[in-house]
């Protein structure tokens, strides 16, 4: 159930004027009922009044979520996801009021992306996030199991001779299909086995985990294509504290929908955003977030193209956000 009337006009957007009508409606909600939004734009000397644009829209620092309740009205939360987290550092937590946006959200780009999921087998290789609780990618992954209907697709924790058996099913079957794994999963995974299966889209979610050494995205690609026998390795880019996702149908290469965009913020003065081409920090509009905030400037660095696609060329080297600390203590 939608609570804030412009939520219908959400998944509407087709075009970017479309899509800059409908953030401005959504930064004066949220800055009208979003506290911690609220307090931030203030401290940073800005008047709501005076945004008339996207690019004068202030970004929240994602580390908010680990040391804030980003809620933006009154509304109780259906579902609490969290992020992974260390022992060392908090977890972030995003408070979902309205299950049904985050559905929207990603059966909607996944159907843009890669068509009807009644068509496609849903493999998931993701075992870290298996093993704790709150995962949004968990929960998206495990609805569009259950939507794809197909009898093999599901799970895999750690059984991976299982897993080679019903690849190569599938592929004896001509029957189109998707796995989805975490980076080092899929690394233990061409270690042990190879197939041969040039139709498989291979959908990696990113990070080690702490399981393994970093690399860099080509060589990852590399081992992966030769291990798998595909020509691209796609991925996904999201986080605990959107509900959006873009995707890369290869060469690292994200796209949006049409609700979410990117920017690409100075990393030394975060209030300005950079050109095309440029690297900086990574700013996300997702207008899906209808419900926490949907201005955010998260921790990775890269840049952008000409035709609104990105690149994610790493992370902050610093925990913090430089210039973005405010109301953090």
């Amino acid at each position: 159930m939608y609570l804030y009337p412009v939520a219908n006009n959400i998944f509407a957007i087709k075009s970017l004027a479309d899509f800059n009508t409908v953030a401005l409606q959504v930064f004066n909600y949220q800055a009208a009922n979003n506290t911690t939004y609220r307090e931030f734009i203030t401290h940073l000397g800005i008047a709501v009044s005076e945004v008339k644009n996207v690019y004068q829209i202030p970004f929240l620092p994602i580390t908010f979520f680990k040391q804030h309740r980003i809620v933006t009205g009154n509304n109780t939360s259906e579902i609490v996801f969290k992020s992974s987290g260390t022992t060392s550092s908090a977890q972030s937590q995003h408070y979902v009021s309205d299950i049904k946006l985050y559905e929207q959200s990603y059966i909607s780009t996944f159907a843009h992306f890669y068509g009807d999921i009644k068509n496609i087998c849903i493999l998931a290789l993701l075992p870290n996030y298996l093993e704790r609780d709150g995962s949004s990618l968990i929960y998206m992954v495990n609805d569009l199991i259950a939507k794809s209907e197909h009898p093999q697709s599901g799970f895999f924790l750690y059984n991976t001779d299982e897993l080679q058996a019903i690849l190569g099913n599938l592929k004896s079957q001509n029957q189109k299909t998707i796995l989805i794994g975490v980076t080092y999963a899929l690394l233990d995974f061409v270690e042990k086995h190879t197939i041969n299966f040039p139709e498989l889209i291979v959908m990696e979610t990113g990070g080690m985990k702490g399981k393994r050494k970093e690399m860099i995205r080509e060589k990852l690609h590399e081992l992966l294509q030769s291990g798998f026998g595909v020509s691209h390795i796609h991925s996904e880019y999201g986080m605990t504290e959107l509900l959006s996702q873009a995707y890369s149908t290869g060469l690292g290469i994200f796209k949006c929908p049409h609700w979410m965009q990117v920017f690409i913020r100075d990393t030394n003065d975060p209030l300005t955003l950079l050109e095309n081409g440029k690297t900086g920090g990574i700013n996300v509009i997702d207008l899906a977030n209808l419900y926490a905030c949907s201005f955010i400037a998260t921790q990775d660095l890269g840049k952008k193209h000409a035709d609104n696609s990105f690149e994610v060329l790493g992370r902050f080297d610093n925990s913090d956000i430089r210039g973005c600390n405010l109301l953090l203590g």
